[in-house]
């Protein structure tokens, strides 16, 4: 099994940053690489839509408004893994109550491309995503 972590330094108290990411169905507001999300099963299962037209179904496994935090598994997706399992968190900054450390990260069994390869698309995306909810806040 492999495994992606990527953090980042935000510029935003940590509920705010939760206000905008902390929604299973907020990719879109924040993840320049999903345009389009809509929730089914009361909220617990999202369809993504990205630029290129693929669609990525994932279910919410673990949500912790409290701890800022919640885990989901990918259903489907163009991706080449099985086995996915990824959490998102938001952490408080020791010693800066204006600023919050996000943390996307996810495991996942390589099918179809080498480890290296899978670890490099999804460091990607999670890179990508955070720098850009950086930006937002900056």
């Amino acid at each position: 099994m492999a495994s992606v972590s990527v953090s980042r330094i935000v510029p935003a108290p940590p509920d705010r940053v939760w206000q905008l990411i902390g929604g299973f169905g907020s990719l879109p507001d924040w993840l320049p690489y999903i345009t389009s999300s809509s929730l089914g099963e009361g909220g617990r299962r999202r369809t993504l839509g990205n630029p290129e037209g693929d669609t990525i179904v994932e279910r919410l496994v673990a949500f912790n408004d409290q701890e800022r935090q919640y885990s989901y598994v990918i259903v489907e997706a163009p991706f080449p893994v099985s086995d996915y399992i990824s959490t998102l968190r938001v952490h408080a900054v020791a010693g800066d109550s204006a600023a919050s450390e996000v943390q996307w990260s996810g495991r996942f069994v390589p099918t179809n491309a080498s480890e290296d390869e899978a670890v490099a698309l999804f460091s990607g995306i999670y890179d990508d995503g955070l720098e850009a909810l950086r930006t937002a806040f900056s």
